[in-house]
């Protein structure tokens, strides 16, 4: 009985609304977490829960020294580049340069104003909050901004969930786009569960990061889409004859 009935509404509820539905949804936990974070750590309310688990990922005799083997010190130094500023804009404008190419107008904006304006954002924000790195454990690796939200998990979250997003957008299997979807997410857990074990944050700092990386990601996206609804609405209620338009 409840198989049949999730099957029926699974016939009515396109995967459109569903992708929209989850979009907003993200988007404002996303913010609302956001500011609980900022509001908690503002007030030093994190500070237990923020030492507690920098201490468990270190050995209790050497703070030094991370927990696991050294090659997982070493991975975990080459996973966390895949949200510096460098990466990120290496990927960013391979894919913008693809997307051009298909004179997909609307997607190029899109992805520009998310990594742009995700980048400019997140420096704003750390100018204006200028909390300090963690002193508790040693750095693994070198930094020189300040530390809330941090940039790399929300950075990573911005990149890749917008381009998950596009990409997600182009296939009709739905387990294609679940994978797609899914790699992305992996790949923004991966980056700011970094920060955390290589000491050069605390976790609030990465947890802030997520939630405003993927609101800003899912909100450059629900924008895209109202734009291309209102697109084929014109289209319709004036049909082609006027070159292709963006997409």
């Amino acid at each position: 009985m409840l198989r049949d009935t999730l099957t029926i509404l699974s016939r009515r509820f396109s995967w459109g609304q569903f992708a929209t539905l989850a979009a907003l949804l993200v988007c404002a936990g996303g913010m609302l977490a956001f500011a609980a974070i900022m509001d908690e750590a503002l007030e030093g309310g994190t500070h237990a829960f923020d030492e507690t688990l920098l201490r468990a990922l270190r050995n209790p005799g050497d703070l030094s020294d991370p927990l696991g083997p050294f090659w997982l010190e070493i991975m975990m130094r080459d996973y966390t580049s895949l949200g510096s500023h460098a990466v990120l804009l290496l990927i960013g404008a391979v894919a913008l340069g693809y997307i051009v190419m298909l004179r997909k107008w609307l997607s190029a904006t899109l992805l520009t104003v998310s990594f742009g304006g995700g980048m400019a954002l997140n420096s704003l924000l750390k100018l204006g909050f200028d909390r300090p790195r963690p002193d508790l454990v040693a750095h693994l690796v070198e930094v020189h901004t300040a530390s809330f939200p941090s940039g790399h998990a929300m950075l990573s979250a911005t990149c890749y969930l917008t381009l998950g997003t596009l990409l997600a957008g182009v296939t009709h299997h739905r387990r294609l786009k679940a994978y797609i979807l899914g790699i992305a997410i992996g790949l923004t857990l991966l980056v700011g569960s970094s920060r955390v074990y290589l000491g050069v944050h605390w976790p609030t700092d990465v947890l802030a990061g997520w939630c405003l990386g993927a609101a800003w990601a899912m909100g450059c996206w629900l924008v895209l889409r109202a734009r291309l609804a209102r697109h084929q609405r014109r289209r319709r209620l004036h049909p082609p004859g006027e070159g292709h338009g963006p997409g």
